[in-house]
C-alpha cells in the first residue's frame, strides 16, 4: 500500500438490545458475545494488522474510555480519543478525520464500527487492501463495503449498485447508485431478489483530506469544529475546546451527512467476508450456532422440552427451563429477561420502560 493507512475504531455505541447483558458502562462492544474476546478487542485486532497501533484510533465516549482501555492495555496514549458525549458517526468521523490529517497529510483512513462480527480476517484484510487502491487510484472516492444480503432484513440500510463491474486487488467493486433507508418487508423482498442491493456495512475507507473537503460543503460548522479539536491537541484547553464544539455539532450520522449527499463519489465493494452487525440476541444464533434441539446456549443451563430458545447465563447462575419454545432467557447479575424470540425487537424499548421507572441499578 502506497499512502498510509490509519485505522478509525468508533466505540461509542451502547447495545441497549442486548440487555440486560449490555448496561451503560458495560455497552455492547465491550461485551465478550462471539468468543473469549470482546466485539472491541476483536475489532483492534484485525484492523492493527493493517497499520499497527501507530495508527490506530479508538473514538469512544468519556465514561466509556476506563473500561475501555482496560480491555486494550497495550495501546499508547495517542491511540484513544473520548468524546464529551455521544453525537452519532458524523462528529465522530469529522474530528478522527481532523486529527489524522494534522498528523498524516496523505492518511487514508479505514473507518469501522467496533461491535461487529467479521470472519474471516483474511478476507476483511483483502477487502481493505483493495478499497486502498480505489482510494490511490482516484483520491475523490469514497469507498465503502456491501453485503451481499442473505434474508430480507428490514433491519438495515441498503446500497443500490450500479452496473459497471472494477476489480480492485481481485475483488469486486461498483459506482453507487443510491441509497436507501431501511424497507418494509416487501420492499426488502424485491431488494433481496433483484441481486443489486447490498446490506450497508457501515464501514469505509478514504482520505482524510477528502472527507473533510465533501463534508464541508453539506455541514461546514462540523468541519469547522473538528479541525478546532484538532489544532487544540496537546495543547492545555484541549479538553475545554472539545467539550464546547462537540456540543454545538450537529447529532447526525455520516450516511445522512456525506455519503448519500455524495453518492456519486461512492463506490461499493461487495465484501468478501463473513458480517454481522450483532444487533440483538438473535445475532447470538447466528454467530454460535444451535444444539439439535434449537437451542443456543451460553452459560448453564438445564432443560426438559426446551426447543428453539437463545438461553444466555453469566457467572454461575443456572437458568432451568421447562416446556418452553422459541424464548430468549437471559440472567445477568441482578436482572432477568424472558421475552418471545418474535419478540426481541421490543427490548429496546423495554429498556427505556425501566429507566422511566428508575430502576438505575439494573441500567
Amino acid at each position: 500500500m502506497g499512502s498510509p493507512l490509519y485505522a478509525v475504531v468508533m466505540a461509542g455505541g451502547s447495545g441497549t438490545r442486548f440487555w440486560p447483558l449490555s448496561r451503560r458502562m458495560r455497552p455492547k462492544h465491550l461485551l465478550k458475545l462471539t468468543g473469549p474476546l470482546s466485539l472491541l478487542q476483536e475489532t483492534v485486532a484485525r484492523v492493527s494488522v493493517l497499520g499497527g497501533v501507530d495508527r490506530l484510533l479508538v473514538v469512544t465516549r468519556r465514561d466509556q474510555l476506563a473500561e475501555c482501555r482496560r480491555q486494550l492495555p497495550d495501546l499508547p496514549a495517542k491511540a484513544w480519543v473520548a468524546e464529551p458525549e455521544p453525537r452519532d458517526t458524523g462528529p465522530c468521523v469529522a474530528v478522527a478525520a481532523a486529527l489524522l490529517r494534522r498528523r498524516d497529510p496523505d492518511a487514508v483512513l479505514l473507518v469501522v464500527p467496533a461491535d461487529h462480527a467479521i470472519r474471516p480476517d483474511e478476507a476483511f484484510q483483502k477487502a481493505v487492501a483493495a478499497a486502498v487502491q480505489l482510494v490511490e487510484s482516484r483520491s475523490d472516492r469514497l469507498v465503502t463495503f456491501g453485503i451481499r444480503p442473505t434474508r430480507a432484513a428490514t433491519g438495515y440500510g441498503y446500497i443500490k449498485r450500479g452496473s459497471q463491474r472494477m476489480d480492485a486487488a481481485g475483488v469486486a467493486a461498483y459506482p453507487v447508485e443510491a441509497f436507501k433507508e431501511k424497507p418494509d418487508a416487501a420492499t426488502a423482498e424485491r431488494y433481496l431478489a433483484s441481486g443489486q442491493y447490498y446490506w450497508n456495512s457501515g464501514i469505509f475507507v478514504w482520505r482524510a483530506a477528502t472527507v473533510l473537503e465533501l463534508l464541508a460543503r453539506h455541514e461546514p460548522a462540523m468541519v469547522e469544529a473538528a479541525e478546532a479539536v484538532a489544532e487544540a491537541v496537546d495543547r492545555p484547553e484541549f479538553e475545554r475546546v472539545f467539550e464546547e464544539a462537540y456540543r454545538g455539532m450537529k447529532r447526525i450520522s455520516i450516511d445522512y451527512a456525506l455519503l448519500e449527499r455524495e453518492a456519486a463519489h461512492v463506490v461499493v465493494i461487495e465484501a468478501p467476508f463473513e458480517w454481522d452487525d450483532v444487533g440483538s440476541w438473535e445475532a447470538l444464533r447466528r454467530l454460535r450456532g444451535s444444539d439439535e434441539a434449537g437451542n443456543t446456549v451460553v452459560g448453564r443451563h438445564t432443560g426438559i422440552g426446551t426447543t428453539g430458545c437463545t438461553i444466555y447465563s453469566d457467572g454461575d447462575a443456572v437458568v432451568a427451563t421447562v416446556g418452553v419454545s422459541d424464548l430468549i432467557v437471559v440472567h445477568c447479575g441482578n436482572a432477568t429477561l424472558v421475552c418471545r424470540r418474535a419478540d426481541e425487537e421490543k427490548v429496546k424499548e423495554l429498556v427505556h420502560q425501566i429507566a422511566e421507572h428508575g430502576w438505575n441499578d439494573v441500567l
